[in-house]
């Protein structure tokens, strides 16, 4: 058996048993965090760092978590739209005007927090060194068409909703997403969530272990990108470089700014993060988001089938919400984020939860891997 480190109040003693379950079928090295009301009612952690097994996985172990730093980029649009410096409603090119060629000048900044934007690709076809020049894409983002006609569907901005989101925040309040973050969460509220890794940190990073092939019967989307390279599920995913473990675990890719992707995290972070907005917004005594902000990013914005991922998806602005493919909970306006491989933060207030995993080993999973549906399955019936 693996040993399991950290603390878990008795009564979600399940969530403990889900946890070290997990050991004994896939799991190398994760953690796993929750909040209710504030309170933190689990901590786990588990686990090595390498494959070898001879490092072991701390409490303070960040990882890369993906998609789960979409989440976090859109509460910096959201804050910025409570400091009535973004207008959620106004035309992207308000903030940013060359984004108005090729008729989208319509486009409206909700539309890039819900995925209706029609932008979920680069056309062009990049050089892989594109993917660290923020300039670069953002001028081939600005310059070209949308694949559908923007607001008429929606279809998943997997790589391209960290620099459409990301140049608004950086035209409206003049910093990255990596500075306005830090600026108005890390630093004043102790959040270890870094976009863009600072060196300093590199020392407690784990790598990536690629996902293992899906079992018969289980969609593959990385099958489906090789057969069909030139779809736009295919280019969504690839176009500058697809990111395999080569890149992801490699020093420029932690440090770049990518705020759809390389958020490097823990699972304590995540609940932390979330139990603060679980909980009327607030966290600490500082307040992350007012209440009318808070409703409205959970709010439906976008619902059924996913153009860019060929299945039903559901989002509000920026956060993903619960749905059969992405369960977060029984309550159906639970929020958050899931990220490739198996991570997701997620924020529940009809329940008061804010929850956090994160791990190594990348399950073959689309959006939910099974090793955190246990988990979550195990949180809600302690409750």
């Amino acid at each position: 058996m693996i040993p399991i480190h950290g603390t878990c109040d008795s009564r979600f003693d399940r969530v403990r048993d889900a946890f070290e379950a997990n050991f004994s079928k896939e799991e190398l090295g994760a953690s796993v965090a929750v909040t209710i009301a504030g309170r933190t009612v689990v901590d786990l952690w588990g686990g090595h760092i390498d494959k070898e097994r001879t490092r072991p996985w701390h409490a303070d172990t960040l990882v890369n978590v993906f998609s789960t730093t979409k989440g976090i980029t859109a509460l910096c649009a959201l804050h910025l739209a409570d400091a009535k410096l973004l207008d959620l409603d106004a035309p992207v090119a308000r903030y940013w005007p060359e984004f108005a060629q090729a008729y989208k000048g319509r486009i409206l900044v909700r539309d890039l927090l819900n995925h209706r934007a029609g932008l979920p690709a680069i056309r062009e076809r990049l050089p892989p060194e594109a993917l660290y020049d923020w300039t670069a894409i953002t001028s081939a983002l600005a310059s070209q068409a949308p694949w559908w006609p923007p607001g008429v569907a929606h279809g998943y901005h997997a790589i391209t909703f960290g620099w459409l989101v990301g140049e608004v925040i950086r035209r409206a309040s003049g910093k990255g997403v990596k500075a306005y973050f830090h600026e108005h969460f890390a630093s004043r509220l102790d959040i270890d969530f870094h976009i863009g890794l600072p060196e300093e940190h590199a020392g407690r990073v784990s790598d990536l272990r690629g996902a293992p092939p899906p079992p018969a019967g289980q969609r593959s989307i990385t099958a489906e990108i090789v057969t069909a390279p030139t779809s736009l599920t295919a280019v969504a995913f690839t176009n500058p470089t697809p990111l395999v473990p080569a890149i992801t675990n490699s020093a420029p890719y932690r440090a770049a700014e990518l705020p759809s992707v390389n958020g490097h995290t823990t699972a304590r972070a995540l609940a932390r993060l979330y139990g603060g907005l679980a909980s009327g917004g607030v966290l600490d005594g500082v307040r992350l988001l007012e209440p009318e902000t808070l409703e409205r990013a959970r709010t439906e914005e976008s619902a059924g089938m996913d153009l860019v991922l060929g299945e039903t998806t559901r989002f509000g602005l920026g956060f993903m919400l619960s749905h059969p493919g992405a369960p977060f909970g029984p309550n159906a306006r639970a929020f958050g984020h899931p990220g490739a491989g198996g991570s997701i933060g997620f924020a529940d207030p009809e329940a008061n939860v804010g929850f956090g995993y994160t791990m190594n080993k990348m399950g073959s999973r689309v959006l939910m891997d099974p090793r955190a549906l246990s988990l979550i399955d195990a949180l809600y019936a302690s409750m």
